[in-house]
Parts: structure tokens; sequence; C-alpha cells
């Protein structure tokens, strides 16, 4: 492993997430923000909205990397990693640009990013790097000196990300009945995309059926499931799930949805299922109506019993995945030999997204990767 204090070239460590709203009156501007440009009635806009009205207009995912913050700094500080880590979102408070700015005016100038999102997609990688770009485009119109701002990989397969979450499903198998524990089938549940999106995300060669996209997902469910079974010593069935799909009915997403699998899977006498959300890092409003809601609701429609296992969220195992993750991007900056942590059988992802790498339908200018406009 890299020195465990040395992160240069890097002065500091930007977390970058989604967003969302912290009261009632943040939900349809929050909204606003996320389907800029789409042309989204404001009355469909008030209909999803009802999903964070549920929940008091707040959305969770805010607290949750105001906690992983707090983990993060705690493993910084507790390993002599004089590392400063910031905040900032893609489409609500603290805005990204307001973030950037704040890191430049505190004189940074090699900052990595860390993403809220693991895989790669165009709406978890590339969609992140074309907000960073035009957010250096708006300091560089203000006249300040830009930084070099540099990615964090893809960290769906490293251990610190896995191990967490084969803790969680092995906890919800043991919360199960244990006369339905031994037959439960594990759901692994991920973001719907368009199957287009899927199909052309990660490198050019990775591109195809499903992509980058589906393969990272099977590949981590695979790490998952044959834990279990080593730990328990039963083998228990499994499949990649989707959820949360949007966007007009006509256009080909990816399935099965949650609730539909569990209906097929009840009429197939599964006596429970364990859904484990392995798309999401923390448990933000997706998981909280979508599975914790809409799915637990068909399920108890159904008489089936289910469970759902625990993302990651600020786990001491991932803030010290990031340590290393961070680490090990700064030695290979410096042309050091290094030997990247993963498990399963892709490896290790790029640390510089390639040309061609989850593109965009209309061509947006993206930072911290091989076609970058600010090198």
């Amino acid at each position: 492993m890299p020195d465990a204090r040395d992160a240069s070239p890097y002065d500091a460590l930007l977390l970058l997430s989604f967003g969302g709203p912290e009261g009632p009156d943040d939900v349809i501007p929050f909204l606003e923000n996320v389907t800029r440009g789409r042309g989204i009635p404001t009355e469909r806009l008030k209909e999803v909205g009802e999903h964070y009205f549920r929940f008091g207009g707040v959305s969770p995912i805010n607290d949750q990397n105001r906690a992983l913050l707090d983990a993060l700094r705690k493993d910084f500080a507790e390993h002599g990693l004089d590392l400063p880590i910031y905040w900032g979102n893609r489409n609500w408070a603290p805005y990204l640009t307001d973030t950037l700015r704040e890191m430049v005016t505190d004189g940074h100038r090699r900052i990595l990013v860390l993403a809220t999102s693991a895989y790669a997609s165009y709406s978890g990688c590339r969609q992140y790097r074309e907000n960073l770009a035009d957010s250096l485009a708006a300091l560089e119109a203000e006249g300040l000196e830009l930084p070099r701002i540099d990615k964090l990989r893809h960290y769906f397969n490293h251990p610190g990300f896995l191990e967490p979450m084969i803790d969680g499903v092995l906890r919800s198998l043991a919360d199960l009945p244990e006369d339905v524990r031994a037959g439960a089938h594990i759901a692994f549940s991920t973001h719907s995309i368009p199957t287009a999106a899927a199909d052309s995300s990660g490198r050019v060669e990775d591109h195809g059926d499903g992509g980058a996209y589906v393969a990272e997902h099977l590949d981590v469910a695979r790490v998952i499931a044959d834990a279990v079974r080593e730990r328990t010593g039963v083998d228990h069935p499994w499949q990649l799930v989707y959820q949360s799909r949007s966007g007009a009915p006509h256009i080909p997403w990816l399935e099965p949805d949650i609730c539909d699998h569990l209906e097929e899977r009840h009429a197939a006498g599964v006596p429970a299922v364990v859904i484990a959300p392995i798309g999401f890092v923390s448990d933000h409003m997706e998981v909280l109506y979508d599975l914790d809601t809409e799915a637990k609701d068909k399920a108890e429609e159904l008489g089936l019993p289910m469970r759902r296992s625990a993302t990651v969220g600020d786990d001491p195992r991932f803030a010290a995945a990031v340590r290393d993750l961070v680490l090990e991007r700064a030695a290979v900056e410096r042309a050091e030999e290094v030997t990247p942590c993963a498990l399963g059988v892709l490896g290790a992802s790029h640390n510089l997204c390639p040309v061609g790498c989850c593109p965009s339908r209309a061509p947006r200018p993206a930072a911290a990767g091989a076609d970058s406009p600010y090198a």
C-alpha cells in the first residue's frame, strides 16, 4: 500500500454528490434543477415531489453526506493523512461551483474528486464530469486560476465497498424467520437507466448489451452471493433487478423492476426475499421510497417475507477504502508502482475516463477525462 500520509501532488479532496431538498419549500426548485432543459411541466414535478413530501420534504442524502464527511475526516486524521475535504452538490446547496470557488480561494490547485456513484454510466460518471466542466468554465469566466481536477476511479469492487454490503445481506438473512431463511432469494437492486445508456456505458470496448453498467453490477452481485455462501453454507439464488425508473414509457429501460420481480418470485413459490441495494452508496430517497415504501408494500400485499439490507453509508471500512483510493491515485500521479485493490473478475477500473466513455446524446465538455478541455 502507498505511504499512508502522502497524498501529493493532491492538496484537497472534493466529495461530489447529487444533492437533495432540506425542506418542503426546496422540493420543486430542487426538481427543477434536476430536470432543467427537459421541458417537464410543473404538474409532473409536483407528482414526483410527493415522494419527498411523504418524508417532510427532506431528502436524507445531505445528512448522509455530512455523516460520510465526518467519517472521512476522522479516518484521514487517525492515519496522518493531512488532506482537507470539501463537499459540493450537482443539484442543491452546497452547489458545486460555490464549493470549487471556495477551494480555489483557499489556494487548492490539485483536487481529487470522490463522486457518490460507484459504477460506470452517463448519469453516474460522465454527467458529474460535465458538471465539473461547467463549474470550471464559470470560474474561468470570473478570472480565477483554475485547479487541475482528477476523479477517483470507480470503486464498485473495492473491498471497503463490498464488505459492508456482504455483512448487510448476512444480517438481513439472519433476521428472516428461520423456516424461510434457507430458501430466501437475494434481489440485488440498482437504479434502472435507459438500455441505450447502459449499452454505451464504460469504455468503448465495453459497449454492448448492458455495457459496463450491467457487467459491474453483476460482478458485485456474484462477489456478495459467493461470500454469503462461503459464510453460511447456503447457496441462495439471486438476480440483478432494477428500480426508480423515470422518463417516457416508450423508451426501453433496464428490467425487471423490483416490484415485478417480487410478484414473479412469489408466484414461483419463493418463501422470502432479501433486497440488497448494491447500486446506492447510502439510503437516499430512491432507497427510502422505492424499496422501503413501494417494494415493502408489495411484499406485504403478497404475504412475502422481505428484508432490505443496508447500504454502505458512513461505514468505517468505506472511509478507509476512500483513503486507499486517494493514496493509490496519488502514487500513480507520482509514477510509482501501484497494485490496485479490487475483488471480482473485472479488476480495477481506469483512472482516466477515455474518449467515448459513457457518451451523452448531445456532446458536452467533461472534466477529469482524456477528453477534458481542462487538462
